[in-house]
């Protein structure tokens, strides 16, 4: 399940775009989780302007602990820097929001 999502805004005015990437396991209650929250993030929050790959590490172990990942789900900011990572299902939006450096919108 190497999904590749990309969003680019197609306006005139530069935009940041934010890449992550996504490892999750196969079909796992979390990781579906993860998946879901993530999209619902990028759709309110950064709309056309993040580029998102999902690694399902049972398909890809080798891809995972390459990149020193552990757990899943496990979400790093690969760009702008500073990077960041996030484990988890995702369901706390203000530190999502907050590990994306994005502003967060209330409690």
């Amino acid at each position: 399940m190497a999904d590749k999502r990309k969003k680019k805004s197609a306006g005139k005015d530069a935009v940041t775009v934010v890449v992550m990437r996504l490892y999750v396991a196969g079909r796992a209650p979390n990781s579906i989780k993860a998946i879901a929250n993530l999209e619902a993030i990028c759709r309110q929050h950064l709309k056309d302007g993040y580029k998102l790959e999902i690694v399902d590490v049972c398909e890809h172990p080798r891809r995972a602990l390459d990149d020193g990942v552990l757990v899943t789900p496990s979400l790093a900011k690969l760009s702008p820097t500073p990077g960041a990572n996030i484990i988890g299902n995702l369901g706390d939006t203000s530190s999502v929001l907050a590990a994306l450096g994005l502003p967060t919108t209330g409690p």
